[in-house]
């Protein structure tokens, strides 16, 4: 079991930035995958970056150059530093925590999510 607590949500202006920590209670936590997912209202949740655990990172074409995650095991937590945001980049955002278990079985677990808002 892992539980994820995210935070670092808020208003900010057009071109800000704001950083969001997710914390994880339970063990193991670098054989998870970890990402960040948001929704938009009237949107279906999409994935924004994801920190494998292998180390590699993946970003959603609308967020690169732009956000960056990053992940320390030791602590348990995973990072989303966004930067230049955009009135786009509204919704509330989540952390997950993936986990492949065998051939068809997975794992996911969530957080209660972080609402940022991007306006002027």
């Amino acid at each position: 079991q892992v539980q994820l607590v995210e935070s670092g949500g808020g208003l900010v202006q057009p071109g800000g930035s704001l950083r969001l920590s997710c914390a994880a209670s339970g063990s193991r936590f670098s054989i998870y995958d970890l990402g960040w997912y948001r929704q938009a209202p009237g949107k279906e949740r999409e994935l924004v970056a994801v920190s494998a655990s292998d180390s590699s990172t993946n970003y959603a074409d609308s967020v690169k150059g732009r956000f960056t995650i990053s992940r320390d095991n030791a602590k348990n937590t995973v990072n989303l530093q966004m930067n230049s945001l955009k009135p786009e980049d509204t919704a509330v955002y989540y952390c997950n925590a993936h986990r492949v278990l065998a051939v068809g079985r997975q794992v996911d677990y969530w957080g209660q999510g972080t609402q940022v808002t991007v306006s002027s």
